[in-house]
C-alpha cells in the first residue's frame, strides 16, 4: 500500500468490480487496494448513481469500498473549463464541458493521480497528470 496516498478513482474502475467484470474486475480491486485514500468527485459520483437505485445505496457501496467523497476546488472547475476551450478550438463538437475535464483538472489541481482504465482525453488535455491504467 503506498502510503497517505490520495488518488481519484474514475467510474470505469468502479463499475468493473461492482459489475464483476470477467476482464478487468481483478485488475480494479488490486489497484484500489495500493491506496489509503481512493476519492470520487461530484463528476464520477454522478456517473456511478445511474447503476444505483439510490445515492443512499451507492453511498453504502463506496463505504464498503472505502471510497472518499472529494469536492471539486474552483480552480479545477477554471481549468476544466480552459480543457474544455481548447477541445472546441480543436475541432470537439460537444456544446459542454466532458466529465472527463472535470475530473482531470482536479486531478490537476490536486497533484493527484486518476486510477483509470480510459486514458485518451486526459493524456490529451491533461498531460501532467499520472494515470495508473493497464
Amino acid at each position: 500500500m503506498i502510503e497517505s496516498s490520495v488518488i481519484l478513482i474514475d467510474s470505469n474502475v468502479i463499475i468493473d468490480i461492482l459489475q464483476n467484470d470477467r476482464t478487468w474486475a481483478n485488475w480494479s480491486l488490486d489497484q484500489l487496494a495500493c491506496y489509503n485514500h481512493p476519492a470520487v468527485n461530484p463528476i464520477i459520483y454522478a456517473e456511478l448513481c445511474y447503476q444505483n437505485t439510490s445515492a443512499h445505496e451507492l453511498d453504502q457501496i463506496l463505504t464498503q469500498l472505502d471510497i472518499e467523497y472529494s469536492e471539486i476546488p474552483r480552480d479545477a472547475l477554471y481549468l476544466a473549463s480552459q480543457a474544455f476551450r481548447l477541445y472546441r478550438e480543436r475541432g470537439g463538437l460537444k456544446t459542454t464541458p466532458l466529465p472527463d475535464f472535470f475530473i482531470g483538472a482536479h486531478a490537476t489541481v490536486l497533484g493527484i493521480p486518476i486510477l483509470t482504465r480510459d486514458t485518451a482525453r486526459y493524456q490529451t488535455y491533461f498531460p501532467k497528470v499520472e494515470l495508473i491504467a493497464p
